[in-house]
């Protein structure tokens, strides 16, 4: 096999010396299976350059500029050419960016430069791309600009890649003599492309030529491994990637960020910017000691000029019209203030505190009202036996009543009853003979307790939710007739009829019992909401409990009694009712004063304060509950919400406000107030300014 020889790259053959050696060796000898081709020299030792002929060229021995390149014939494994080098300055192979196939490559003659890096861009190394054009070079006869040359049009080969050798850096080296400049036009010959297999044709005439494709096989793996790895397309999938996942975290954290600005969301998070967060330092851990602190009753009380100087505006005010009233110092029970505190008023409402105060002396505190249905004379016949509750709740089982927490339940009673009875009910009847007298007391106002009114219903001792067609509204619609229409709820319930009103057997088998709360809730709920119904219920409690009556007039006498016996002084009291919707009642301020007194007086001076003190947890809280909760807006009076408790009476000209307060030192007042021929809006909010003030007072 012959083959171009070129220098190594590490071991440049040079010249030794000026010898000219043309003439040793005839030209295109063949010697040891190579083929010599010599170049003229320059000879620099005379200081001269000799000019040498050029060799013949033929296509055999192929041209000085493109010398015969013969491929060793390997049908099935493409040759990798040998890298070409410059006669005159050798030159590093360059690594090309990208796995290459085998190609034809023609050799320029390189002129001498001096160059600190070699010419990497001489070779063309893309098939079927133009190659980059080298240095431009100056010719040695004519001097012309430099200029780059097109570049050449070659066939585009798809072939396997091949592995260019690795650069190596220029070692240090003597620079050969200059050679003699080459002629220009006349020295050209014309390119020879060689095929591999070795067929020379012009350059030209192989421009469109097609070529059998060589053989695929895998690229080697050092190949694979010095090649850079390509630039796909998905690079712009991962950049389209790379901003949507961008754009979902900004909106993420401007979601974040949004929601944690939320007031909200920053109290819950205790961030710094919360409206809640701390404005200064967080204080240090402190003793908490879980023990209520009553009332002042050591320090000095309010002196009676200080108070009367007080309360010398707010209780002069027209809006008042008659006033009466007083004011007690609880700790001391020292009168502070009075004005015609003995003078007997129209109560109105606060005429239940007398009731409450009975109720509380004369009965045991947990004392519940039963209404029972016993079994009748006849099979398949019950009789509703009532107890005097007018708070049974007709709610479903497991919703407490809101206007009578802890009421017993209609549908309870009605469970017991079908598991008791054994059999299908035919009929329920009505027993109401526990209660006496009239429905109405004196002095009622007709329209009080006609159908539909929102005060008051017929009292009689059975009723569901106080008589109200909707049991969670205190202000909704009272029935004609509460007793029957429980009666027939109760039949519908157990799919008989209502048979009418009959007396039970003493000793009539019980088929179901349901109880009210105990008597402290019970007159908790009459307090606040100022229940009419419920108070004159209680006032029969009373009565029952005395051995009177259970009536209106043994009601009120009963109440009367048990307080006269507790040692007050009932001096012009006048009773017609426990719910003070007659307008026949009179009670003087005083004995308001004296009962709460006693109930908010320090433990241990008096026996009846025990007694009564459940009282005052039942009083209404100015601005927070009850009657009193929509009251106490106005500025004047303001300063007495959540700190005035008090229990109101409203009728047509009286305005009657009475209850307890803390000063400003801590010290329990107790107070009376009644009104009479005042308007109710004014009248009201004129008294409860009377109640701030005091509040507001240290007054010594």
């Amino acid at each position: 096999m012959k083959e171009c020889r070129v220098p190594e790259n590490d071991d440049p053959r040079w010249p030794s010396d000026d010898k000219d050696t043309s003439s040793t060796e005839p030209k295109g000898t063949e010697g040891n299976g190579e083929s010599t081709i010599w170049l003229p020299m320059t000879g620099l030792a005379s200081g001269k350059t000799e000019e040498l002929s050029v060799p013949k060229v033929t296509p055999e021995s192929g041209s000085w500029f493109e010398p015969v390149v013969e491929v060793e014939e390997e049908p099935d494994v493409p040759d990798t050419p040998t890298p070409q080098w410059s006669a005159f300055a050798p030159v590093t192979p360059v690594e090309p960016k990208e796995p290459e196939a085998p190609k034809t490559v023609f050799v320029q003659p390189v002129q001498p430069q001096h160059l600190t890096e070699p010419d990497w861009d001489q070779f063309d190394r893309n098939a079927g791309t133009p190659s980059r054009d080298p240095e431009p070079r100056q010719e040695p006869q004519r001097q012309e600009p430099q200029r780059q040359e097109p570049p050449h049009q070659e066939l585009q080969r798809q072939e396997p890649p091949r592995q260019e050798p690795q650069r190596r850096p220029e070692q240090n080296r003597v620079e050969p003599p200059r050679p003699a400049p080459v002629p220009s036009a006349t020295m050209h010959a014309r390119p020879v492309r060689i095929e591999p297999a070795e067929e020379r044709f012009d350059s030209e005439a192989t421009v469109g030529m097609r070529h059998a494709e060589p053989p695929s096989e895998e690229p080697p793996a050092a190949e694979t491994e010095a090649a850079p790895a390509p630039a796909p397309k998905p690079k712009k999938r991962k950049r389209k990637v790379l901003v949507i996942t961008t754009v979902v975290v900004v909106l993420l954290l401007a979601g974040l960020g949004g929601a944690a600005a939320m007031p909200k969301v920053s109290n819950r998070l205790g961030l710094p910017w919360a409206p809640n967060a701390p404005k200064g330092e967080i204080p240090k851990p402190a003793g908490v000691t879980r023990v209520l602190h009553g009332p002042d009753v050591n320090g000095a009380g309010p002196t009676k000029e200080g108070l009367a100087a007080a309360l010398k505006g707010p209780a002069g005010s027209a809006d008042l019209g008659t006033l009466t009233g007083t004011v007690v110092d609880a700790a001391s029970g020292t009168v502070l203030w009075d004005k015609n505190s003995g003078t007997p008023l129209t109560p109105a409402s606060t005429t239940k505190i007398l009731v409450v105060a009975a109720a509380l002396l004369s009965m045991d505190h947990g004392t519940q009202i039963s209404t029972k249905i016993v079994q009748g004379a006849d099979p398949g016949t019950v009789i509703l036996v009532a107890g005097g509750d007018p708070s049974l709740t007709a709610l479903p089982l497991g919703t407490d009543s809101p206007l009578y927490p802890g009421a017993a339940h209609v549908d309870d009673l009605v469970a017991q009853v079908k598991k008791a009875a054994g059999g299908k009910i035919s009929k329920v009847q009505l027993d109401v003979s526990l209660f006496k007298g009239p429905t109405g007391a004196v002095g009622w106002d007709p329209e009080d307790t006609a159908a539909g009114n929102t005060y008051m219903a017929p009292v009689v001792p059975v009723m569901a939710d106080g008589g109200r067609t909707d049991p969670k509204n205190d202000h909704s619609p009272r029935v004609a007739n509460p007793a029957t229409a429980l009666t027939q709820k109760i039949a519908g319930k157990l799919e008989a009829q209502a048979g009418g009103t009959t007396t039970a057997p003493k000793d009539a088998k019980v088929l179901g019992e349901v109880k009210s709360q105990p008597l402290t809730e019970f007159a908790n709920s009459l307090l606040q909401l100022s229940d009419n119904m419920l108070a004159d219920a209680l006032a029969r409690q009373v009565a029952l409990a005395k051995g009177a009556e259970p009536s209106f007039a043994g009601g009120a006498s009963a109440t009367m009694d048990v307080l006269k016996q507790a040692g007050f002084d009932l001096t012009g009291v006048q009773l017609n009712d426990g719910s003070g919707l007659s307008d026949q009642n009179k009670i003087p301020a005083k004995v308001l004063s004296e009962i709460l007194a006693v109930a908010a007086a320090p433990d241990g001076q008096d026996p009846r304060t025990a007694k009564l003190r459940p009282m005052l947890a039942g009083l209404p809280v100015a601005g927070g509950s009850g009657t009193l909760e929509k009251r106490y807006g106005d500025p004047a009076s303001s300063a007495g919400r959540g700190w005035v408790r008090g229990k109101t009476g409203t009728l047509s000209g009286v305005n009657t406000l009475a209850g307890v307060v803390l000063d400003t030192d801590g010290r329990m007042l107790v107070f009376a107030l009644m009104s009479s021929g005042s308007d109710q809006n004014k009248g009201r909010a004129a008294l409860d300014v009377v109640a701030a003030t005091l509040h507001k007072c240290g007054c010594r």
